[in-house]
């Protein structure tokens, strides 16, 4: 539709369409619509969510007022059944993305609800997926995001009904699989098992889990998904299956069915119709009451996100992207487990793969597939380690090495070695902040010197919970509380208040995602001077702080101001 037939009022910003039809038809001030989006824009939200989320217009009267501005039928989604609405005509995330439910096909046009009709880039984006041309019909705002989840949930539940009998697990009974093992099997091809574990991994992909925990109590058995950092349980089914479903995964990981007293590692494939496959990482745990089972799922779409969706700060994406376009030198990402190293140090290396470049990877175990880079898996039981990859990597022409984490003195000398030769490392190391990795690795045994010439950048990570933008709301927190937090009191100007989670049916207690909290410290001249006279982590931590670099806890409070997570969240993810 296009936005130029409504009268446009003089605006000392460029206003998106619904703001001006507000403010011509007497809805809304200049002034207010002004404000209004601004505040969209430093939350990044959308112009509609803050409009209606700050009460300055109703749905109800917003859907009216730009039922008549735009000349689209108004329709009341209460009057709707979501059972009968056409299932696969567009996919599920782009509802989701831009809140619209197509409510009919007609020839090679669509009727689509949204409560936008100026957004062009929706309709541009639905023309593109489906070849099919869009006619808009208002709805109310409200009534429309709740029937996203709906159609949302429908046809999840869709997916999984026509899935039912086209789901298999990749290498049930492997040729090499034990005599006992195949005699075993039959005990766990159990229907309801069988069913169970099929319904737990769905639901955990559909949920957008990270990870399955099945964890056996002496008197209960319970399933818990990671779902945005946090575990939630999910269903607690009767304790008698828990050895016919460790046996099942285990056979279908290609673990050793018959040892239940250690520890082991496996993989599986879920195939999921004709061209879509699964990866998920296994492990058992021996405990008082039976195996512990964790699964984790392996996401390779993660690392081709883009920079831009990690979360960095333009600042800190400069410093980051100049360290990597170096030819030689260290880059390395510090952090807790689950803090996301993993995708960081992939999303760098999806920019640096080009067809002129070589690519080596040692992992324990590698979790993202990239095409074009060399992946190896580190064996410790078979004599392969970090530090005998990397001396085979050395020997193979590489220009840019990628080391898991770096554990011990042998590593860490080979990858600085490479680093100092014309190469560019890139690994992992788990400590608390920037300044204490360069202690960590003195401390590990690494000398000043050879520290200083070869790290060029470190980057340290949290991930916290990201606000969910249909719920979240401004909340009053006594300025001495700010204060006390970490904010400078020329901050609190008034301009800006924090928010807290709310929770409603679109999200998991109030948040959904997550967004990167990071302290990105180049090493500078200084820097390195204060390393080759054995300073403390504090005297580094002081000089970047001199040279622009945020604490860990700056940064999250940055996304606090911005309305990214809460205050609350920061608190708990970082120290000060």
């Amino acid at each position: 539709m296009a936005t130029t037939d409504i009268p446009q009022n003089p605006a000392s910003i460029a206003l998106p369409g619904i703001g001006r039809a507000l403010i011509t038809a007497g809805k809304l001030e200049q002034k207010s619509a002004e404000d209004i989006y601004r505040k969209a824009v430093s939350g990044k939200t959308s112009f509609i969510a803050e409009l209606v989320g700050s009460g300055a217009v109703s749905s109800a009267d917003l859907a009216h007022t730009l039922s008549v501005a735009f000349a689209s039928p108004l329709l009341d989604l209460d009057a709707i059944d979501t059972h009968r609405l056409p299932k696969g005509l567009l996919d599920i995330k782009i509802c989701s993305d831009y809140r619209v439910v197509v409510l009919a096909k007609r020839g090679n046009r669509l009727i689509v609800a949204t409560a936008d009709p100026s957004d062009q880039s929706a309709a541009e984006k639905i023309k593109f997926s489906t070849q099919l041309g869009v006619d808009w019909v208002i709805a109310e705002y409200d009534k429309l995001s709740k029937m996203v989840v709906a159609s949302a949930t429908t046809a999840s539940d869709t997916m999984e009904n026509l899935l039912a009998g086209e789901i298999e697990f990749d290498a049930e009974v492997t040729d090499d699989t034990s005599e006992t093992d195949k005699a075993n099997t039959s005990e766990v091809e159990d229907a309801p098992v069988v069913r169970f574990l099929q319904k737990m991994l769905l639901d955990a992909f559909s949920m957008r889990a990270s990870d399955l925990h099945f964890e056996p109590y002496e008197h209960h058995y319970r399933v818990r998904f990671r779902i945005d950092g946090e575990l939630r349980e999910i269903a607690s089914p009767p304790i008698a299956i828990k050895e016919k479903l460790a046996s099942r995964i285990k056979v279908i990981s290609r673990m050793d069915i018959s040892e239940k007293r250690i520890p082991q590692d496996g993989k599986m494939k879920l195939k999921v119709g004709p061209d879509r496959v699964i990866d998920f990482r296994v492990s058992t745990l021996p405990t008082l009451f039976g195996e512990k089972i964790v699964i984790r799922i392996l996401d390779p779409s993660s690392a081709k996100l883009g920079i831009d969706a990690l979360g960095y700060e333009p600042e800190e994406k400069e410093r980051l992207l100049k360290a990597i376009g170096r030819p030689y030198g260290m880059i390395l990402v510090t952090g807790p487990t689950g803090s996301g190293k993993t995708v960081s140090l992939y999303t760098c290396l999806n920019l640096l793969n080009q067809p002129g470049v070589n690519i080596a990877t040692a992992e324990d175990p590698s979790e993202i597939n990239l095409p074009g880079v060399n992946q190896v898996n580190v064996n410790d039981k078979a004599g392969l380690t970090f530090a005998v990859a990397l001396k085979s990597f050395l020997r193979q022409d590489p220009d840019i090495i990628m080391v898991g984490e770096i554990r011990d003195l042998e590593t860490a000398d080979i990858a600085i070695k490479a680093a100092q030769t014309g190469h560019l490392v890139l690994s992992t190391l788990h400590t608390n902040d920037a300044p204490t990795t360069l202690t960590r690795m003195r401390n590990m045994g690494i000398a000043p010197f050879n520290i200083a010439s070869s790290v060029i950048l470190i980057t340290a990570q949290r991930l916290a919970r990201r606000l969910c933008l249909n719920c979240k709301a401004p909340l009053d927190v006594p300025q001495s509380a700010l204060v006390k937090a970490g904010f400078n009191e020329s901050e609190l100007d008034g301009s800006w208040k924090p928010y807290h989670a709310v929770g409603c049916s679109m999200c998991n207690n109030g948040y959904k995602g997550r967004v990167g909290i990071y302290q990105v410290m180049p090493i500078s001249e200084e820097i390195q001077r204060i390393i080759l006279r054995d300073g403390s982590a504090l005297d580094i931590a002081t000089q970047a702080q001199i040279e622009g670099v945020r604490s860990l806890r700056k940064s999250g409070l940055n996304k606090v101001k911005l309305g990214l997570t809460s205050l609350e969240e920061v608190l708990a993810v970082t120290n000060e």
